[in-house]
């Protein structure tokens, strides 16, 4: 049994240059750290990344609840996990931080393979697969600065591909393709991307699903492998409580709640979207059921802001047959038993588990160890950026070197 001896914690920088926290684990047999990412739409119910001190005063209480964890085995995640709720003492973390919480609990579990001398993911479980990557091509939302696209992302999930590797090489070909039809568009366009790397353009919703659909298809015929297209609409960050109607700022009208339920149906049907992410806000849970039975299993209806990888709103969400996948955050939710307890809701109801990242990432490649891991078929993982590649890599040296199969195709 290795214990624990210390825990400490620093400041450093996530992608978008915003302070996060990492965490560092000290045992008598190894050291291990794990860096926490930020989201920028973030959903009202998942875990406060940081108390009102902001990182300097997670890293405060980390020195205090370093004294709780010392002596306390790396190997019973479930009661170190536990160790650190008690700490905190709220119902989302708003004491310690939910960012300080992961990445501590992370760091552990690190700490606790590496003195197996194994791979983070082989802690999790002996049987292994590489999931899928939804990739963010064109986007929008609160991750693009300006009068950007009212909806969030615009996605690729390519389900015919036969490995890990090749499914990143044609979503990065998809990626390329985007931007030469882009600046084919707008000539005068100075083309930029957004925070996960994804193309921002003036686009209306249609305009960017024209182009995706378009690239999808090219890139489908030169490599054969099956593609298909998804959305997330993070359909929160246009609700207006005070109108009960969705904005659409960039196109210039309204809908209320039956308005958006037909424009969602609208575009699944006229542009075969195989998955969409939030498309209400995140207590709609009777939006999300009517949408989901009229679709009869034809689009992945997914919840984020929803279900923010809590236990409680995942079992709601199932009970209300509102979903048939979940987006798993492990900084939501705080902890990696929390993560876990999610992951395996969500499979014994059927439900598609989705890894993802936040807007705001770091190099820590651990997701891509608890999406191959607590098999996740899915990872929402982006596909440009240092901070996006360091996932991205690991999932590929795993499945070369651990000889790691593939999910089963999600659709």
């Amino acid at each position: 049994m290795s214990e624990i001896r210390e825990v400490r914690a620093r400041k450093i920088l996530d992608s978008r240059g915003n302070p996060t926290i990492k965490a560092i684990v000290y045992t008598g047999d190894a050291v291990a750290s794990a860096c926490a990412p930020s989201g920028a739409s973030v959903g009202r119910f998942e875990a406060q990344a940081f108390p009102r001190g902001g990182v300097d005063e997670s890293i405060n209480m980390i020195e205090s609840l370093s004294n709780v964890l010392k002596g306390m085995s790396v190997d019973d995640q479930a009661s170190v996990d536990e160790a650190i709720r008690m700490f905190d003492g709220t119902e989302n973390f708003s004491r310690l931080g939910g960012n300080a919480a992961i990445a501590t609990s992370v760091a552990v579990a690190k700490a606790a393979a590496a003195i197996r001398g194994i791979p983070l993911c082989k802690y999790f479980s002996a049987q292994l697969e590489t999931p899928f990557p939804l990739s963010n091509i064109i986007g929008g939302g609160v991750h693009t600065k300006g009068k950007s696209i009212d909806f969030q992302e615009f996605l690729v999930l390519p389900v015919g591909a036969r490995s890990f590797s090749e499914a990143v090489d044609v979503n990065v070909m998809v990626h390329r393709e985007v931007s030469y039809m882009l600046t084919a568009r707008l000539p005068k366009y100075v083309l930029g991307k957004n925070d996960e790397g994804a193309w921002a353009a003036p686009l209306s919703v249609r305009e960017a699903l024209e182009i995706l659909s378009s690239a999808a298809q090219k890139v489908e015929g030169e490599t054969g492998v099956k593609i298909r297209i998804g959305i997330d609409a993070a359909a929160s960050g246009i609700w207006s409580s005070e109108k009960k109607a969705y904005v659409y700022r960039k196109e210039g009208f309204e809908k209320t709640s039956e308005q958006q339920l037909e424009y969602i149906s609208s575009l699944i049907e006229e542009y075969g979207i195989a998955y969409f992410e939030d498309p209400f806000h995140e207590e709609d849970f009777d939006s999300f059921a009517k949408l989901k039975t009229s679709l009869g299993g034809k689009c992945i209806v997914t919840g984020d802001d929803l279900t923010v990888t809590n236990e409680k709103r995942i079992r709601k969400a199932t009970e209300s047959n509102a979903i048939n996948a979940v987006i798993i955050k492990p900084n939501q939710i705080g902890t990696l038993t929390d993560t876990r307890m999610a992951v395996e809701l969500a499979l014994s109801k059927k439900i598609t588990p989705v890894a993802s990242h936040r807007s705001g990432e770091t190099c820590d490649p651990a997701l891509a160890h608890i999406a191959i891991g607590m098999k996740c078929p899915v990872i929402k993982i982006g596909i440009m950026g240092g901070e996006r590649m360091a996932k991205i890599n690991e999932i590929m040296r795993i499945e070369e070197e651990l000889r790691v199969k593939m999910a089963k195709p999600p659709v």
